[in-house]
């Protein structure tokens, strides 16, 4: 579903010109500080649609004739587009507000094509900097980023309007673009993903974000194992719950295979859109006397290239027999190519060190820049 952004035009990407608020010459129009660097930046890294919606008092007529409107508004439209700020959609109301009419803003008569599956209203939002616009989102669905500038005055007629939603509404107060930028970008990285693999031998619950801070919970009944997930979680920088309740009463095996595979399968959920990862991901940890090097390509293929040697039989309660096993699933399920080399004579240092260059690697390969195309020449992965 589509996420939109609702963008009133006057004091919101242009400055309003008091006192009759019509931009009805050139003279007139002066952006918003920095919105259209902030705005391009939307545009490039984030996956909304941009639509306007604007009230213009009394177009049409006699006080504010079409031809004094249209070339001023298309200048400021082609402004925008040179710099790849495009709308899918404009809706003006002519109406005054003394007509009370249904298609002005707070109204919704001119965005009811909007209601329907093609669109995720309750994650999209309208930008103004009026209270009308705050009272659209409420009644759109939307949240409301509310630009008041210099806390412009509001008086208590207006705001006892819907004073509760009113005020739930508003995500962002803000007097400037960086910060609507900056707002939307956190959000398009905090995406947090639930997953549960129960099966008669084991019950694994993981939730994940992938651009976190690195903070773990982790509960699989082996110690050492525990100790390898936190390194994962710290040194990607991926927030990781996992609680594995398995047979340990049997053995080892089953808990740290069906925690690989529910890690691999959430990972894979939460990259399922690929679209301005870098996709590939290498790194290289010294720890004492051991050297591991991780590198993988996240581009839908699985396959495990393990070259390193054990000399224990356990570390902890893990069997080291386990650790390729655990790689081998991770990279069936998460659907990614793994390369691990390590040399080293301590067997702790060793797996050690692999686990934090895998994470590392990780980190690396999920980074995003500011291509919004898949990381292939193929266009799929």
């Amino acid at each position: 579903m589509k996420k939109i952004l609702f963008i009133d035009r006057d004091g919101t990407i242009i400055q309003e010109t008091p006192p009759n608020y019509q931009i009805d010459t050139i003279e007139k129009v002066n952006f918003f500080p920095k919105v259209i660097f902030f705005l391009t930046k939307i545009v490039n890294e984030l996956d909304y649609d941009l639509v306007m919606v604007t009230n213009q008092d009394g177009l049409g007529t006699e006080k504010f004739p079409e031809k004094n409107f249209w070339p001023i508004h298309n200048h400021i439209l082609k402004i925008l587009k040179t710099e790849g700020i495009n709308f899918s959609s404009i809706h003006i109301d002519r109406t005054i507000p003394e007509e009370y009419s249904s298609t002005r803003k707070p109204g919704i008569g001119m965005l009811t094509s909007y209601f329907n599956s093609d669109y995720d209203l309750s994650n999209s939002f309208v930008i103004g900097d009026r209270i009308t616009d705050v009272l659209l989102a409420n009644n759109l669905g939307c949240k409301s980023i509310w630009i008041n500038e210099n806390n412009h005055y509001v008086s208590e007629k207006e705001f006892s309007i819907e004073r509760k939603n009113f005020k739930k509404k508003i995500v962002l107060k803000t007097d400037n673009w960086k910060n609507i930028y900056e707002y939307l970008k956190y959000l398009s990285n905090k995406k947090l993903i639930k997953h549960r693999r129960k099966t008669l031998e084991t019950d694994v619950k993981i939730t994940i974000q992938l651009y976190g801070e690195g903070k773990s919970d982790i509960k699989t009944g082996l110690g050492f194992f525990d100790h390898l997930l936190e390194q994962i979680s710290f040194h990607s920088m991926i927030d990781m719950n996992i609680h594995t309740n398995g047979d340990l009463n049997i053995d080892e095996h089953h808990t740290i295979e069906d925690t690989a595979i529910a890690l691999g399968e959430v990972f894979n959920k939460s990259i399922i859109d690929k679209r301005g990862i870098e996709r590939y991901g290498f790194f290289s940890i010294p720890m004492d006397d051991s050297l591991a090097t991780v590198i993988l390509d996240l581009g839908g293929r699985s396959e495990l290239s393990w070259k390193t040697k054990f000399f224990s039989e356990k570390i902890g309660q893990v069997p080291t027999e386990m650790f390729i096993h655990f790689f081998k699933s991770f990279s069936s399920y998460a659907k990614c190519n793994i390369h691990i080399y390590a040399t080293g004579k301590n067997d702790h240092h060793k797996i050690e060190s692999i686990f934090k260059a895998f994470a590392r690697a990780i980190k690396m390969a999920i980074q995003k820049n500011n291509i919004k195309k898949l990381p292939s020449s193929k266009g799929l992965l």
